[in-house]
């Protein structure tokens, strides 16, 4: 009878070194996986949409990534939270980051780096299809939304009206919006005359293109597009693919810039390695689940920078590892 408890105390013991362990190797799996903590936009616009499909797709290539997307008030919030180093990534749209790099309205340049460039904005108005207007001039003096008071695109819009020599709340009734997501109903109900936006696949336009009373929309002429280069070099001629949206049966030409997904200084060079090798290792995936994501490209991203020292370190190590950057 000793021997049988015995040996029952030994199989006790045996079992509970052996849950330990498993419960150990647990905690050191759970411990290994880095969290990012990624910074997108308000609701209902691009940003936010791309940062879901970025997650999940990062998330499945590297199990031990836990990338987790937030919603904030868009790139203006975001340059000064990465800054802070509360997040530690975010979308940023090409022209607060180029203000940013350049310090251009603040003390000085800003040490945050490129991760990658995400997709490139083409700014265009959108109206409702029985509308009268085609032009942009024929909207100065109406009501339009501009975008989200913290986003890019109504930074984007003050250059390109800059270029053509007018002023977004002086000659527009502007109207900022507090969620991305509520400018299509707008225009549809009246309440403004246009929508302003950026990109293949952005929500608005999208939905605007979707709804029964159809999208037109309303770009810089040549002659115009010609001046605002003239006056803005940064900003580059862009083209949006026919099919890009319902019933866009052709192709439409403006200008605008690339968006960037950008990274808090001391983000360590083996993380943004990491998540650039995780990233451009998915990249057909990424594509599959959404359209525009098809431009974030290593490629691109080694074009798209404004110079080859504001792309972070360790991604210009994994770029030179595959041949795209020198």
């Amino acid at each position: 009878m000793k021997f049988t408890v015995m040996m029952c105390a030994g199989a006790l013991l045996l079992a509970g070194g052996a849950m330990a362990q498993e419960k150990s190797q647990e905690g050191n799996n759970a411990m290994s996986k880095t969290t990012i903590s990624f910074g997108t936009a308000t609701p209902g616009g691009g940003f936010p949409l791309y940062g879901n499909a970025f997650a999940e797709v990062m998330n499945a290539a590297d199990p031990t990534l836990s990338i987790e997307p937030r919603n904030t008030k868009g790139s203006n919030e975001n340059i000064p939270l990465l800054e802070a180093g509360t997040i530690d990534i975010a979308t940023v749209a090409g022209e607060p980051s180029y203000e940013a790099f350049m310090g251009i309205g603040r003390p000085k340049a800003t040490k945050l780096k490129i991760l990658t460039a995400m997709y490139s904005s083409p700014g265009m108005f959108v109206v409702r299809a029985d509308s009268p207007y085609r032009t942009i001039q024929d909207l100065v003096g109406l009501s339009v939304a501009f975008g989200a008071k913290g986003s890019g695109l109504p930074i984007l819009s003050r250059y390109i009206l800059d270029g053509i020599g007018l002023k977004q709340d002086e000659d527009f009734k502007s109207i900022y919006l507090d969620r991305a997501g509520d400018g299509p109903a707008m225009v549809q109900d009246g309440r403004a005359a246009a929508l302003w936006g950026g990109g293949i696949g952005w929500p608005g336009f999208t939905a605007m293109a979707e709804s029964a009373s159809g999208a037109r929309f309303i770009v810089p002429d040549a002659g115009e597009i010609a001046k605002i280069r003239a006056k803005h070099t940064f900003l580059k001629p862009l083209t949006v693919p026919a099919g890009s949206y319902p019933k866009q049966t052709e192709a439409i030409a403006s200008v605008g810039s690339w968006s960037y997904i950008l990274v808090r200084e001391s983000l360590p060079d083996d993380v943004a390695y990491r998540l650039a090798k995780t990233l451009h290792g998915a990249e057909a995936a990424f594509c599959n689940k959404l359209a525009q994501a098809c431009e974030t490209t290593a490629a691109n991203t080694v074009a798209a920078a404004p110079a080859a020292d504001l792309i972070h370190p360790g991604v210009l190590r994994y770029f030179r590892e595959i041949g795209v950057a020198k």
